[in-house]
């Protein structure tokens, strides 16, 4: 199972998902693909995700050996957390270390990147998210972290601390969403796939 999970605002429509459904689908595995539309409600997110795995692991997926999460900014959060939970792998492309600080200066309404569709963030989003953190990774070896030194939304020293020991890709410049996401498809795939 290759669980996709996208960022605030962001949806199964994003580039970087866009590009890795393709890539997959390309390599023969498009029936492991996942990528739900996630809501805005913290809780519900990683309630939605959660359930998707436990359906997989209801018809036989090992989640230690078949799972692996993959997540950009918040999304990326929510991997980390799904990543603990089943002691899977997981992918993470500038993803949110500290959630509730940096998502509390964005409760208010939002449109959708991708679509004119509106919604809420509210302040108790907040505090779901404060609740699911879960620390650290107990097991740097199971986790690949991409990191993009002209983030401007996020801080990319934070992630290369927070994640310290796991496998790191860090990208001289770029920026939060990855636009030359496309040009580092190829490792992003090897890693998934455990290809040599």
């Amino acid at each position: 199972m290759i669980l996709y999970l996208h960022g605030f605002r962001s949806s199964p429509q994003s580039t970087k998902a866009g590009l890795l459904a393709r890539a997959v689908h390309e390599a023969g595995h498009g029936d492991a693909w996942h990528c739900p539309q996630l809501p805005p409600s913290p809780r519900e997110a990683l309630e939605l995700a959660d359930h998707l795995i436990h359906q997989q692991v209801a018809q036989g997926l090992d989640p230690h050996n078949g799972l692996i999460v993959l997540g950009s900014s918040l999304g990326g959060y929510y991997a980390t957390c799904l990543a603990e939970t089943w002691q899977c792998r997981a992918m993470l492309f500038n993803p949110v270390v500290y959630a509730a600080r940096d998502l509390a200066t964005q409760v208010g309404e939002h449109t959708m990147w991708n679509s004119p569709e509106r919604f809420h963030f509210l302040p108790e989003y907040v505090d779901e998210l404060a609740e699911m953190a879960v620390g650290r990774p107990s097991d740097p070896s199971r986790y690949y972290l991409m990191a993009a030194t002209g983030d401007e939304v996020l801080d990319w020293r934070e992630m290369v601390e927070w994640y310290q020991g796991c496998e790191l890709r860090l990208l001289e410049g770029s920026d939060h969403g990855i636009s030359d996401f496309e040009q580092w498809l190829p490792e992003v795939m090897d890693r998934i796939l455990q290809r040599q």
